[in-house]
């Protein structure tokens, strides 16, 4: 399936190299294409390692295996296979997650749960053993290779490759982070959407980057979708290697560790934000901006309410500033709202405030508004202080032509 690079791509960060990350790529042929669809990253000796993963009741034998390694804290290896998620697959699958966790463990000497697996495509079929052995057996023999063509071969239905980078000082010495994610439909936030892979040369704690990444996650890879359907391998993981000889982070009150975090969390906003761009037929990207919630929680799950709603979607997707669906999906959310406080807004211009619409109302701005590619959607609730901010892109006919010949 030849997909065109959505108008809402962004180009690939120039990255730097993460001193104790070695990626390579290989083509294991899981798919009718001709490139690489497996990625391998080496990780240093004593590597921290911290994840989120799926709550999906049908997760793949690779996210059951990688809530279970997670917990011991520290990683060796990554594996990534795209074009079969192995997901819902029994013993097979298992089985032949077993079998690449023994070559790559094997292979580097380090015990079996230092070796994380992901798999990422159509769900149902087992992960063919023979096509894994012989993937990996290229992967390890492969060349270093760069972040893009790492997280290029990761990709599905993704038509662009996604990364981010950015860096903190802790001390006087400069840490790195840098990661890159694949992810374009079956996108709704669960913990985390899609395969998302973070690295830095920092020296933290297993239980502080645990700590972190989930907070993270709460604010970025949980606060986007693009239909609504979360996926049976959703994982994002977060490797620190020690490299840089910093001194290590273990709590929020060590030096530097605000600095990282900032850092963390917006290669977590970029990386996020990067997959609803690359949203399936995408020609939109939205933010939606909740205020006066009773409580931050309660404006995401409104936030997530509005850009999960298909009536929304398209009308933003057509240019017309139908306010009057946002009423709806609010109304639907569950939450807490009183509909004479509410007020919603496109782009910086009101259209109604205090349940009701202006009567000065102009919609020529907000139409201006909604023909560019970056829509915003203001919403206030007017009963408390809680906010959040959610991310989706529209809904038009791409969608549906890409996800209905999806298997061939």
């Amino acid at each position: 399936m030849d997909l065109e690079r959505s108008p809402l791509a962004r180009p690939f960060p120039q990255m730097p190299p993460i001193a104790g990350v070695t990626l390579r790529v290989a083509r294991a042929g899981y798919k009718a294409w001709d490139r690489a669809d497996l990625t391998f990253v080496e990780l240093a000796e004593g590597t921290s390692v911290a994840g989120v993963f799926t709550t999906s009741a049908c997760a793949s034998s690779e996210v059951e295996m990688g809530r279970e390694q997670v917990k011991q804290g520290h990683a060796r290896a990554l594996i990534v296979n795209a074009g079969n998620s192995n997901a819902f697959t029994g013993q097979r699958g298992r089985e032949a997650v077993e079998q690449i966790v023994g070559q790559v463990s094997g292979a580097l000497h380090c015990g079996s749960e230092e070796v994380f697996v992901s798999s990422t495509g159509v769900i149902g079929v087992p992960l063919p053993k023979d096509k894994a052995r012989a993937g990996v057996e290229a992967a390890l023999a492969a060349d270093p290779c760069g972040w893009e063509d790492a997280a290029r071969a990761i990709g599905t239905t993704d038509t662009f490759a996604k990364g981010a980078v950015a860096a903190a000082m802790l001390g006087g010495t400069r840490v790195d982070l840098a990661g890159f994610i694949k992810g374009s439909g079956m996108i709704a936030p669960d913990m985390a959407t899609m395969l998302g892979y973070i690295f830095t040369d920092a020296a933290v704690a297993p239980a502080f980057l645990q700590e972190m990444l989930a907070k993270a996650n709460d604010a970025t890879f949980s606060c986007i979708t693009v239909d609504g359907d979360t996926s049976t391998s959703d994982t994002v993981l977060l490797f620190a290697t020690g490299n840089a000889g910093t001194p290590l982070l273990a709590g929020w009150d060590d030096a530097g560790a605000d600095a990282f975090y900032a850092a963390l969390l917006e290669v977590c906003r970029e990386l996020a934000q990067l997959v609803v761009r690359d949203g399936e037929g995408a020609q939109k990207f939205i933010e939606i901006a909740v205020s006066g919630a009773a409580e931050d929680s309660s404006a995401r799950r409104v936030g997530l309410a509005i850009a999960n709603s298909p009536l929304v979607k398209t009308a933003i997707a057509g240019g017309d500033a139908n306010w009057g669906r946002v009423v709806m999906a609010v109304g639907k959310a569950g939450e807490p709202a009183d509909r004479d406080r509410l007020s919603i807004g496109f782009g910086g211009t009101w259209a109604a405030r205090d349940g009701q619409p202006l009567p000065d109302y102009d919609e020529a701005p907000v139409a201006k508004h909604l023909e560019g590619e970056d829509v915003r959607i203001d919403v206030d609730l007017g009963i408390g202080s809680g906010r959040a901010t959610v991310w989706t892109c529209d809904l038009t006919h791409g969608y549906i032509a890409i996800n209905a010949d999806y298997r061939s």
